[in-house]
């Protein structure tokens, strides 16, 4: 009950923070897929739901790979 009371811990604020970046980097994938479908040269300038549908899975990619990092580099910290 007393931790509950004592406010974020270490390990929470370095989730909080892995959270945050999860969702940043799932929004810059998903904006910039879009953008490059709506603006690159030679495409159709229609945004229809296939490339929904992979902005989406860029997002999800990038948000992964962005959670991955960040967990790679809290322990390589930790072993120092």
């Amino acid at each position: 009950m007393t931790e509950q009371q004592r406010g974020p811990g270490p390990d929470q604020t370095g989730e909080t923070r892995r959270r945050q970046a999860g969702i940043a980097a799932f929004l810059v994938g998903l904006v910039a897929t879009l953008a490059f479908f709506a603006f690159f040269p030679g495409l159709p300038h229609v945004i229809d739901w296939g490339a929904i549908l992979v902005s989406l899975a860029v997002g999800g990619l990038a948000r992964w790979a962005c959670q991955s990092w960040m967990t790679r580099t809290a322990k390589d910290g930790e072993r120092m």
